[in-house]
C-alpha cells in the first residue's frame, strides 16, 4: 500500500538535488534560483488543499484516493524526463524557461501524488495499525531519498556513465538518473494501484468508531473554501504546533537544495587550498 512512496521519494530526492545544477546549466545565475524555486512551495499552497478536498469526494473505477497519484506520477515521470533534456528542446523555447516549467510541473505532480498517499493509509487501515502504516511510509520515503541522492554518483562511479557534457547541456549521468528515477516511479505507483483496495463511499459510510475503520466526516458535502476555513478552524492544538516545527524546518530545507549544489564544490576547493602543501 506505501511501495509508491519509494518512487515518488526518488523524484524528489532528484529533483532537490539536480535542479539548481540543471537550471544553471540553462543560464540561471545562483543569485536568482531562489526565484525559480519560488515555483515549488507556492504549486504546494495551492495543489495539496485542492488535492485533498476533492480526492475527499472522489469515487470511480480506480477508486477514492488511486486515480489522484496515478495521475500525478505520470505527469511526474514526463517532467523528469524532460527536464534534464530542456537543451535539445531548445528550438521551442530557451532551455532556462523549459527546466523551470519542468519544475514547476514536477513539484505540482510530486504533491498531486504524494497527498492522497497519506490519506490512503488513514482510510485503510484500522487505528491500531496506523502507526505501523505510517512508518513504512517513512522508511520507504527515506530509502527512496538515499538512492534517488545516490543515484547519480553510481552511475557515474560504479558504472561508467559521463558525468562530463558540453555547455549547456546536462551529464548523461544526472539524465539517466532521472530516466531511471522516472521508471521507478511509475512501476511502484502502479504497484499501489493494482494490489491495494480501496473501499466504496458506501462502505466508508456504514463503518463506525472502533470498527475496522474510523472516518471523520470524509464524505460531508461543502464547498471547497467553506471547508478549508472549517477544517482550519477545527485543526488539533497538536497541528497548530507542528506546523510551527514545519515551518522552520523547511526554511532551512529550501535553503540547503537551492544552494547547496552550486556553492558546496566552491568550498570544498577553498578548503583544499587552505591545506599546505607537503
Amino acid at each position: 500500500m506505501s511501495f509508491g512512496f519509494l518512487g515518488i521519494q526518488m523524484g524528489f530526492a532528484l529533483q532537490n538535488g539536480n535542479a539548481s545544477r540543471i537550471l544553471q546549466t540553462f543560464g540561471a545565475d545562483v543569485e536568482h534560483l531562489s526565484l525559480f524555486w519560488l515555483a515549488a512551495p507556492l504549486t504546494g499552497m495551492i495543489v495539496q488543499p485542492i488535492i485533498g478536498h476533492y480526492s475527499d469526494r472522489t469515487w470511480n473505477r480506480l477508486g477514492r484516493r488511486r486515480p489522484y497519484f496515478l495521475a500525478g506520477a505520470v505527469f511526474t515521470a514526463i517532467a523528469l524526463i524532460f527536464m534534464p533534456n530542456s537543451a535539445v528542446l531548445s528550438a521551442m523555447l530557451p532551455p532556462l524557461l523549459i527546466g523551470a516549467g519542468m519544475l514547476m510541473i514536477m513539484d505540482a505532480s510530486i504533491n498531486v501524488t504524494m497527498e492522497p498517499f497519506r490519506a490512503l493509509i488513514a482510510d485503510n487501515l484500522p487505528r491500531e495499525q496506523r502507526s505501523l502504516g505510517f512508518s513504512m511510509q517513512t522508511f520507504l520515503i527515506g530509502l527512496g531519498a538515499v538512492l534517488g541522492s545516490w543515484l547519480p554518483y553510481l552511475l557515474a562511479e560504479y558504472i561508467g556513465v559521463s558525468k562530463i557534457a558540453e555547455a549547456g547541456f546536462v551529464p548523461d549521468n544526472v539524465i539517466y538518473s532521472f530516466y531511471v528515477g522516472a521508471a521507478v516511479l511509475i512501476v511502484s505507483i502502479l504497484w499501489t494501484v493494482f494490489t491495494t483496495k480501496e473501499y466504496t463511499p458506501e462502505q466508508l459510510e456504514s463503518f463506525e468508531t472502533g470498527d475496522t475503520i474510523v472516518v471523520t466526516q470524509p464524505l460531508i458535502k461543502r464547498g471547497f473554501f467553506s471547508g478549508l476555513a472549517d477544517d482550519i478552524k477545527n485543526m488539533p492544538a497538536a497541528m497548530r504546533q507542528l506546523g510551527v516545527v514545519q515551518f522552520c524546518s523547511w526554511f532551512a530545507l529550501f535553503l540547503m537544495w537551492v544552494f547547496s549544489t552550486p556553492r558546496l564544490p566552491n568550498i570544498f576547493i577553498g578548503f583544499l587550498r587552505e591545506i599546505p602543501l607537503q
